[in-house]
């Protein structure tokens, strides 16, 4: 049983879940109301499994580093509770087994955006994150794939509303991923990861931070603006959009940062789940 945890933390099974959430939510928008049960089960089966494969392959690339930062000092490859080698077959099958579903049960736009999320995050992400501030930025461009497949795998088209959630959900991760860097900031600098409060500061990271959440807040508006869902999605994701700004706003007069970049951390998890909940109840 042990055994069989260790290696299920590999997976990163937080991660998994909260792409899941999102992938669910851009099935739900593609299918207008009309959801097939079977497609969308075997659609989270196959990108969850990839999305465990490339959770593996970081955590094994990241080993070195998940040594020096307190939070990831006591991953399995750290301690040597899995070997190298095991890691990579392990993270290999699923990869395989994932995109064996997906390639039986879907369609070669979904597979495609699939593919590109996980090259982006294991290999783009994986080398750029200690190399620039901007790895961030590339993480979140693959962080977004899993609603477009969602999205892809229900519609088999690529439309303004898979555009629109890919930038929405790329758009979301940068204050979320932002947040995190500054309530871990300690472990970043220990590790030498060139996070932006790291190169830029704090104040700078705000500002960031507040534009990002604009835009968000602005673009998940286009969903009902161009019809893809009704007018329920549209006052939720007006009021989680102030809520956020506000709580944004917040962070220039406050004297705990820490505290803050984890209520920051909070309010973009409510608010992604909550949407995606909502846009799949309300598509139109």
């Amino acid at each position: 049983m042990t055994c069989i945890k260790t290696y299920l933390l590999l997976t990163k099974p937080g991660i998994i879940m909260g792409n899941l959430i999102t992938t669910v939510g851009g099935f739900a928008l593609a299918s207008r109301g009309h959801i097939d049960g079977l497609l969308l089960l075997l659609t989270l089966a196959g990108l969850g499994l990839v999305i465990a494969s490339a959770c593996v392959f970081n955590n094994y690339f990241d080993r070195n580093i998940d040594g020096k930062m307190k939070r990831t000092q006591n991953r399995a490859l750290v301690k040597g509770l899995v070997s190298g080698k095991n890691a990579i077959f392990f993270a290999s099958l699923l990869g395989i087994c994932g995109f064996l579903i997906l390639i039986q049960y879907t369609n070669a736009l979904a597979i495609g955006a699939a593919l590109v999320g996980f090259l982006g995050y294991v290999v783009l992400y994986g080398i750029c994150k200690y190399r620039t501030s901007y790895g961030t930025l590339i993480g979140s461009l693959s962080g977004a794939m899993p609603p477009l497949v969602g999205y892809l795998a229900a519609s088999h088209r690529l439309d303004a509303g898979a555009l629109i959630l890919f930038t929405m959900i790329a758009l979301w991760q940068m204050p979320h991923f932002f947040a995190i860097a500054m309530y871990r900031l300690d472990d970043y600098a220990a590790a030498a990861i060139p996070v932006l409060p790291l190169k830029k500061g704090t104040h700078a990271t705000k500002v960031q931070m507040l534009l990002y959440v604009i835009a968000f807040a602005l673009t998940s508006l286009l969903l009902t603006a161009l019809g893809y869902t009704g007018y329920a999605y549209l006052t939720v994701a007006a009021l989680l959009g102030v809520i956020w700004l506000a709580l944004s706003i917040q962070g220039f007069k406050t004297s705990n940062d820490p505290r803050w970049a984890r209520k920051m951390f909070a309010c973009s998890l409510v608010t992604v789940t909550v949407l995606c909940i909502v846009m799949s109840l309300d598509a139109v």
